[in-house]
């Protein structure tokens, strides 16, 4: 594509004294001991900071604050018959929990002896469940510590990135969407004094946790502002990006979108699916089919909570890239997800209605986690288990055929989803209302 070459005062407008592009260069110069090490996407490295910031000896000066927190809102809203249940967990005094990482390879293992509990915390970041493993730890544990009456009562908490049932009963799930706001809620509430060392870490710690979950408003903010800066500077921007560089996955985006990526709601064909776009970037690209778009009245009404999350709409859908750790493999994975809608009748309704559409149809791949529906719940994936194989995470051509497997694999869903969305237009207000 020959783009026509700026002016002199096409290029100062953009550079000189602009105070956009000065927020821009501010956001990614920003430091993060975290990312800077390569730590953000390593399980191993989570597990090692949850487990300090659960361990009410530690030096952060929590307490037993974000240990209580954390195990009360995993456990709520599960089986009422088990024991201890969350609200016990809520008022109990954790102050000699022990927590032990990697014991016996479980990721943390939480240990109350004045209350005779014990908790097994499976942590998945990016990898999923194998070889039974949930089902081997909690019975290690119960031998271990139930046979011989040291401990009395044995819960499992499985806390994953992304929505994912745990295989073994015994566990319940939470996801890094809920710890990220217990974190906040913890170390930052009312009343909480911490050294300023230990904050600036923990806000650290959620910056990387609020980028991976898609909950970051400075990033939605510089996503806006972007898109801003483009659309008054394209020109410029245009010429800059064709002389530039850009990654395999973005490479992989131009063979849908074209090499400058539409703004939002232009559509664009994947595969067998028309999708309405709504962001791209180095790793993933977010959009709503069209048939969802179109059910939900287009972008004539909106939605209180989702105004600013994603394309302002109840749900959303994205595509990303995970490398595999051998540096050459990867893999592209679906994701469909209900937002932060205000109306909790409404959300409730909704997510329901899509779960649903399983019972009609058990071989759709659609559902969602225990506790979606609960009062507070922001985040609710249903679909993330539609993924293809990237035999080349550096072949543009192998991306881009994987994200045509991977939503062509997600087509009935759609279909089945899209069915059930005009009964809630009703929710939406229209754009003049406003």
């Amino acid at each position: 594509m020959t783009q026509t070459v700026p002016t002199m005062q096409d290029f100062e407008s953009l550079f000189i004294n602009n105070t956009s592009l000065d927020e821009i260069r501010a956001h990614v110069a920003r430091f993060n001991p975290i990312k800077t090490m390569g730590m953000a996407h390593m399980e191993i490295r989570h597990s090692a900071i949850l487990g300090w910031l659960l361990d009410p000896q530690q030096t952060h000066g929590l307490g037993d604050r974000f240990l209580r927190a954390f195990l009360s809102e995993a456990l709520r809203g599960s089986d009422g018959q088990q024991t201890p249940r969350a609200l016990e967990i809520a008022q109990a005094d954790l102050m000699d929990a022990e927590v032990r990482r990697e014991w016996r390879h479980i990721d943390l293992l939480v240990i109350s002896p004045a209350n005779g509990w014990v908790f097994v915390i499976e942590n998945k970041f990016y990898s999923g469940q194998h070889s039974d493993q949930l089902t081997r730890y909690m019975d290690l544990v119960e031998k271990t510590f139930l046979d011989n009456k040291t401990i009395f009562h044995a819960r499992g908490i499985f806390l994953s990135l992304a929505d994912e049932e745990p295989d073994d009963p015994r566990y319940t799930p939470t996801q890094y969407g809920d710890v990220c706001g217990l974190i906040s809620q913890c170390a930052f509430g009312s009343g909480q004094v911490l050294a300023p060392q230990i904050e600036t870490f923990i806000r650290h710690y959620l910056e990387v946790i609020e980028e991976a979950t898609g909950m970051s408003e400075t990033e939605r903010e510089m996503e806006k502002l972007a898109r801003e800066l483009y659309r008054d500077h394209k020109r410029v921007l245009d010429y800059v990006i064709e002389q530039g560089k850009t990654t395999e996955f973005g490479f992989a985006c131009e063979t849908f979108l074209g090499d400058v990526p539409p703004e939002y709601p232009q559509e664009f064909r994947l595969g067998n699916q028309t999708l309405v776009f709504n962001g791209v970037d180095n790793a993933a690209i977010s959009f709503l089919p069209k048939r969802w778009f179109d059910a939900f009245g287009g972008d004539t009404h909106w939605w209180h909570g989702v105004e600013n999350w994603w394309a302002g709409f109840p749900l959303i859908t994205w595509l990303r890239l995970t490398p595999h750790t051998d540096g050459k493999k990867g893999q592209i994975t679906l994701y469909a997800e209900v937002g932060p809608l205000s109306d909790h009748a409404f959300r409730t309704n909704l997510i329901e209605a899509i779960a649903n559409t399983r019972k009609q149809d058990p071989t759709l791949k659609i559902g969602f986690q225990a506790g979606a529906t609960k009062e507070g719940k922001q985040y609710s994936k249903f679909q993330k288990k539609v993924s293809a194989v990237v035999s080349d995470i550096h072949d543009h051509e192998s991306i881009a055929l994987a994200m045509t497997q991977a939503i062509g694999r997600f087509s009935e869903e759609i279909d089945a989803v899209a069915k059930i969305l005009p009964q809630f237009i009703a929710h939406g207000k229209k754009e003049s209302s406003q």
